[in-house]
């Protein structure tokens, strides 16, 4: 029950920043994503020096897997997201945001519900392949059909094998994507 409600808090909070990032733009997005980076550095850092911090902690502590960095999962999202905002475009960090948000959630969610055929680090195939195919239909109205499935791919693979936290990777990766391929881009605006 834990994991899926921090995996449906990912995805809801994945599709907001996405939408944020739409609607804000470049510029204005990399402010406000910086600013929560260093608001969620300064109260991890509090968290450690042994602070309780109303609600922050509550959700750590209720929310967050058994780590020795609180809220790792939040920051290294956080980092790739304002990584992906500075470096690309709009266009290109949209769909990689949204990417990291439908995929690592519906895989995760799709394998504890459905997962019957472990397929590599405790992976499912019914996760996998899940997460895949829902990321190409919600990519639909951002990329080409032929840019969603290829980057839904991509995601789905990267999330089962990467030996590097996948929040850090699936965006960075997606964007690397979509920039040399930019015919994947042509429904986006």
């Amino acid at each position: 029950m834990q994991e899926f409600v921090r995996k449906l808090i990912h995805l809801i909070l994945g599709v907001l920043v996405a939408a944020m990032v739409h609607i804000a733009g470049q510029a204005a997005a990399t402010a406000i994503l910086a600013g929560g980076l260093l608001i969620g550095i300064v109260l991890v850092d509090l968290l450690l020096r042994g602070h309780n911090i109303p609600l922050f902690s509550f959700l750590v502590g209720h929310l967050d897997r058994n780590d020795r960095l609180p809220g790792r999962g939040a920051l290294t999202f956080a980092v790739s997201v304002l990584a992906v905002v500075v470096l690309f475009p709009v266009t290109i960090s949209v769909p990689a945001i949204v990417t990291l948000a439908v995929l690592d959630s519906v895989t995760t969610i799709a394998g504890l519900r459905f997962g019957t055929h472990r397929i590599y680090n405790g992976k499912s195939w019914e996760g996998t392949l899940s997460g895949i195919a829902v990321t190409a239909i919600v990519l639909l109205p951002l990329l080409t059909p032929a840019g969603a499935a290829a980057v839904a791919v991509l995601a789905g693979i990267i999330e089962l094998i990467s030996p590097v936290d996948d929040n850090l990777v699936i965006p960075v990766a997606v964007a690397v994507l979509l920039a040399f391929v930019p015919a994947f881009l042509s429904f986006a605006a």
